[in-house]
């Protein structure tokens, strides 16, 4: 199995030739990542259901929900073809924003959930871009195409809440964190514990932002 660690620094770096085509370092991390985002989106999601205090904001919590429902679906099934091993927690930074969410109350957390999603996001969609570009993998390909369109619809109905601190996004987005690799790693899963599956919520009306059908 293609472990969560990168081997070395040189993304580039072909570690498997299957069928579907070579698999690069840059391929390999990429699905980590997807898989990685959906298991702290996806409870974020759940709790802006539960906490948020405008219909805009329990609206973009239900594309979250489901969008990476299915978008985990798809990342489960490309890491079981190539044999990337996936993680069944987030990073420590991602579970720190949990963390951060899951003690905010009234506006506060309607601001902080869609400031701190939308600079994520924003920051994923430039990764979505670069592998769509370079990847030679037609799975990863394929999860790169899918990644798009969910985080796109995810980034427009954060914008829709009208709570997005865009000075704050500018800000995330443009400077590196400095946080170690370690706390920007997901963790990898405990032998023999079951898979973390991120299912839709139930009596789902979830449909894609109009302007990115």
């Amino acid at each position: 199995m293609i472990g969560l660690q990168k081997v070395t620094s040189a993304p580039e770096r072909v570690i498997a030739t299957p069928a579907t085509g070579p698999l690069t370092e840059a391929d390999r991390d990429f699905v980590v990542e997807v898989r990685s985002a959906g298991l702290w989106e996806y409870p974020v999601g759940q709790m802006a259901l539960r906490k948020g205090t405008t219909k805009a904001v329990r609206t973009a919590a239900e594309h979250l929900i489901d969008g990476h429902a299915s978008l985990d679906a798809a990342s489960r099934n490309v890491a079981g073809q190539l044999a990337i091993t996936l993680p069944n927690q987030a990073s420590p930074q991602q579970q720190g924003f949990v963390a951060t969410l899951n003690a905010d109350t009234g506006r506060q957390f309607d601001t902080d959930m869609a400031t701190i999603l939308r600079a994520t996001d924003g920051r994923l969609l430039a990764t979505i871009a670069s592998i769509r570009t370079t990847t030679r993998n037609s799975l990863v390909r394929s999860l790169a195409n899918q990644a798009n369109g969910t985080i796109l619809d995810s980034v427009t109905v954060l914008e829709q809440t009208g709570r997005v601190d865009f000075n704050q996004v500018l800000a995330q987005e443009t400077t590196t964190s400095g946080l170690p690799a370690q706390a920007v790693t997901p963790p990898p899963p405990v032998a023999g514990q079951p898979q973390v599956v991120l299912t839709p919520a139930a009596n789902s009306t979830f449909s894609p932002s109009p302007s990115v059908r």
